[in-house]
């Protein structure tokens, strides 16, 4: 009888280590019953666990002992659930075999921890850590690094220390992640440091991964401008460019109130000053829209300009240098004598001071008496850094004290700089212009009309001749500098835009975007835009706005060289004494050296349409096809010095993609009847374009400056339209482009257009087709071939055909004659002779027979090949015939044939009567 319940413990204490399923328990579990040692009632069966989702099971050991385990369902994982609380019960085995009557013990608490294992690794938080520190000091803590350890315990999640895994760095690192400079740290040493940092949990468990740490060191603060380029590199072509993007000023903190920059381009060694089109001055005066009539007195030497062959010259850009020893006597001539009341000087100079406390006058142009006398009628030198004209009136005009010597005192006459002068004269007022700027003469001093006389005057340039007052004529009041381009036009004065543009510099400073500079920004370009001073208050406005300055080159072909640049700034303070000083930038250009395009336009030239297609409303359209393609040529240099001076220079052409500014469609031949034809284009191809497009009889122009690639996609559509086309032929075209306005062409491209009429369109289209797919001529010549084999195929068919019909009739003579024979031998010796001559006639008409009609086969077929191949033997019918298998006997039967024909052509009288 079970009369007692099962007893266990009230409460249980348990650990299990994560990844295991063994719990051990404090106390163990073991269950009682009473009724021991009687059979089931006494026994142990079971532990139930009650609690849902519990991870664990418990299972009876020893069902007389009540001991048993408890144990893990599935591994157990601390991170997910670090404890487990349930209750669990004993049972006993009821009162017999069948588990009657069973008794439960009370309910017991279950509590039980997870044990960790240090099974995760320390993880930064961070992949990278930066920090910027200040050379020369010490700091207690740059920056602090930080990580974390996903174990469940305090004991493996928590990181105990951190190390720096690189080594021979002036850094340390404490248990707090705290990084610190061990040494004071040098800008110009090293700019920036790289350390890998790891760290351990308490479990000594480091981590997988180590993180990067930055350290940046900057200098001890130094005012002045940052983060800029000393070679900012310019290539032809590349329109304006910004010298210092990403420049911006230091101040240190300092307080300043105003900042005074002046950016400037030197290029006083870049031609006369700078770059300028090296175009003859004739050249450019037309270019500039400069009136005609102009006279070159510095012209570069040649058979008929030869005054200028002993000056010390360069030839590069025309550039004469005078060292005070030489001067030039123009032949009498060149300048007409009179230069009447309007005339004008133009000249470019270069000029430094005069030697000596009191200088002579140095003498740029100088028209004098030739011989006996020492007066000067007119002439332009420099005396003391002053500039003066003198002009003296001859005396048949009213003898009255009149204007002779104008004065200018310019700093540009002796800074040893190119510099631009016009002297234009209307009596009595002289403006004198220094590139592109008017000057009055501040000192006008007047003087007596020369007496008239009959002496000769010399005109000179870079000295004076003294004709007179010395024993032996001679040169006088020499210059020293440069001088280039000096011309007189008697008659006309020049305008102030045509001057501003014969002396304007084609590169200089310039500003990107002037809407978008900062308020309270001011801003002043020197006339040839080489200097650019900017002044503002606020240092962020002045950042912008010299972030905005850029350089400019607007030539095609540029000088190549360097050009320098130096920024040199002023800033003011608000009210101190002591204020920063900015150190200048010095920078240069590198202007990069061109290469000439050369412009070639390809596509299909002939082609024929029918004619219905012209008279269409859409047209035709010329150039489906059309290419456009830019090449320059380079020369290659090998790498190694050894093989350049063994290999020659290799030719390099490669593709250069560039603007055009005008391509025109011309007709050749007469003009474009607008009453039956014309060309058109829908102006919808030239939206989205920077392109216009005029229309004539003479032709069809597009102009704008675009792309080849645009160019290209306009003329695809230009149409030709021919409504009257019914006596038209066709047409022929031509077309032109050009760069930079016809300083570089293109080749000249010629289109053929036929218009195909009804009666020839079938045979046009043909030919068209090959013209249009040049590609498939080959294959349209092989059928000729393919006939020529296919006549050649038949020519031996019909040798067959022959040789067949004269082995056949020969057969039937043979059978004829067998035949014969044997009706003579019947016939008795009596009629032999007679028989036998019977028999031969009969051969003989039987082989003329069959000889005529091969006769009147083979004439025609011999005259067919005799067109074909023009060396065939005479004997073509026994080549012919001989093709035959039995071929040698057929020669033989063929040779009697010949034979009996002969007979038969000398007796034919006698054979007529007998057939």
């Amino acid at each position: 009888v079970n009369k007692h319940k099962p007893w266990i413990e009230t409460s249980y204490h348990g650990i299990i280590t994560e990844n295991n399923d063994t719990v051990i328990l404090d106390p163990p579990l073991v269950a009682l019953d009473k009724d021991a040692p009687v059979p089931f009632a006494g026994e142990i069966c079971a532990f139930k666990i009650h609690g849902q989702d519990t991870p664990f099971e418990a299972v009876v050991l020893n069902k007389t002992s009540g001991e048993g385990r408890l144990r893990a369902k599935s591994p157990i994982d601390c991170e997910l659930q670090k404890e487990y609380t349930f209750i669990i019960q004993a049972y006993d085995c009821g009162a017999g075999p069948g588990g009657t009557n069973w008794k439960k013990s009370h309910k017991a608490v279950v509590h039980i921890q997870v044990k960790d294992v240090n099974e995760f690794s320390p993880a930064f938080k961070e992949s990278v850590y930066k920090a910027t520190v200040t050379e020369g000091k010490i700091y207690d803590s740059i920056l602090q690094v930080e990580a974390t350890d996903e174990d469940c315990s305090p004991q493996y999640s928590q990181i105990c220390n951190y190390g720096i895994v690189t080594a021979d760095v002036p850094f340390a690192i404490d248990r707090n992640g705290n990084i610190r400079n061990t040494e004071k740290l040098s800008y110009d040493k090293q700019h920036q440091y790289e350390i890998m940092v790891t760290a351990f949990d308490c479990g000594q468990k480091h981590a997988t991964e180590d993180v990067l740490v930055q350290v940046n060191v900057k200098p001890v603060c130094k005012p002045g401008w940052q983060d800029w380029n000393k070679r900012i590199e310019y290539r032809p072509g590349s329109g304006s460019i910004p010298l210092f993007p990403s420049i911006h000023l230091e101040t240190c903190d300092g307080p300043v109130s105003s900042i005074h920059t002046t950016i400037e381009l030197q290029t006083n060694y870049i031609g006369k000053g700078c770059d300028r089109e090296t175009y003859s001055e004739k050249s450019l005066q037309k270019l500039c829209g400069a009136s005609s009539g102009a006279i070159d007195l510095l012209p570069s030497p040649s058979t008929t300009t030869n005054w200028t062959a002993g000056l010390l010259m360069d030839s590069n850009d025309i550039i004469f240098k005078f060292d005070g020893k030489q001067g030039a006597k123009i032949p009498d001539g060149i300048v007409p004598k009179n230069l009447t009341d309007q005339f004008t000087i133009s000249l470019w100079m270069k000029h430094g001071p005069s030697p000596g406390l009191r200088a002579e006058k140095e003498t740029i142009l100088c028209n004098s008496d030739k011989t006996e006398m020492n007066r000067h009628h007119y002439a332009l030198y420099v005396h003391n850094c002053r500039l003066v004209f003198l002009l003296r009136k001859d005396s048949d005009q009213a003898d009255t004290f009149r204007p002779a010597e104008f004065h200018w005192k310019l700093d540009q006459i002796c800074d040893k700089e190119w510099h631009y002068y016009v002297v234009n004269v209307e009596f009595p007022v002289v403006t004198l212009y220094t590139d592109g700027a008017t000057y009055e003469p501040y000192l006008v001093t007047n003087d007596w009309p020369i007496h008239p006389s009959h002496i000769a005057m010399q005109l000179t340039v870079g000295a004076c001749w003294q004709g007179g007052e010395v024993t032996k004529p001679r040169f006088a009041q020499y210059f020293h500098g440069s001088l280039a381009s000096l011309t007189i036009r008697p008659g006309k004065i020049e305008s102030q835009k045509v001057i501003s543009c014969l002396q304007a510099c084609k590169e200089g400073l310039d500003i990107n975007s002037l809407e978008s500079l900062g308020q309270g920004i001011k801003y002043h370009f020197n006339p040839s835009q080489s200097v650019l001073v900017m002044e503002g208050d606020d240092i962020e406005n002045i950042n912008q706005a010299l972030r905005k300055v850029s350089y400019i080159n607007s030539r095609q072909f540029p000088t190549a060289g360097i050009r320098r640049l130096k920024v040199s700034s002023k800033v003011q303070c608000f009210g101190e004494d002591v204020c920063i000083s900015i150190p200048d930038i010095d920078a240069y250009v590198m202007v990069f050296q061109a290469n000439e395009p050369k412009i070639t336009i390809t596509g299909m030239d002939h082609f024929a349409r029918p004619a219905a297609q012209f008279e269409s409303e859409r047209g035709v359209i010329l150039l489906p096809d059309i290419r456009i393609v830019s090449t320059v040529t380079k020369m290659e240099h090998p790498l190694d010095l050894r093989e350049r001076e063994r290999a020659n220079k290799q030719v390099v052409v490669e593709e250069m993609l560039h603007n055009l500014d005008f391509c025109d469609v011309l007709v050749i031949g007469a003009e474009l009847d607008p009453e039956q034809e014309c060309l058109e284009l829908d102006h919808g191809e030239l939206q989205g374009k920077h392109l216009d497009a005029t229309n004539s009889t003479a032709g069809y122009s597009i102009y704008g400056v675009d792309s080849m690639f645009s160019y290209e996609q306009v003329l695809r559509q230009l149409r030709y339209r021919n409504w009257g086309s019914s006596a038209a032929a066709g047409r022929k075209f031509r077309v032109k482009c050009s760069e930079l306005n016809g300083r570089y062409t293109s080749n000249e491209f010629n289109l053929e257009v036929n218009i195909l009429h009804s009666s020839n369109s079938n045979f046009m289209d043909h030919v068209n087709h090959m013209m249009v797919q040049p590609q498939f001529l080959q294959s349209v010549q092989h059928p000729e071939g393919s006939v020529s084999a296919v006549h050649n195929s038949v020519v031996p068919s019909v040798a067959t055909m022959v040789i067949v019909t004269c082995v056949s009739v020969l057969v039937f003579v043979v059978t004829l004659g067998v035949y014969r024979l044997r009706t003579a031998r019947q016939r008795g010796p009596a009629g032999h002779g007679a028989a036998k001559d019977a028999e031969m006639d009969w051969d003989d008409s039987a082989l003329t027979i069959t000889v005529n009609p091969m006769e009147k086969y083979e004439e025609p077929h011999q005259t067919e090949e005799e067109s074909e191949e023009e060396d065939i033997d005479d004997d073509e019918e026994d080549t012919t015939s001989a093709e035959s298998d039995d071929s040698e006997e057929e020669e033989e039967e063929e040779e009697e044939e010949e034979v009996i024909v002969q007979k038969g052509d000398k007796q034919n009288a006698t054979r007529q009567e007998q057939l």
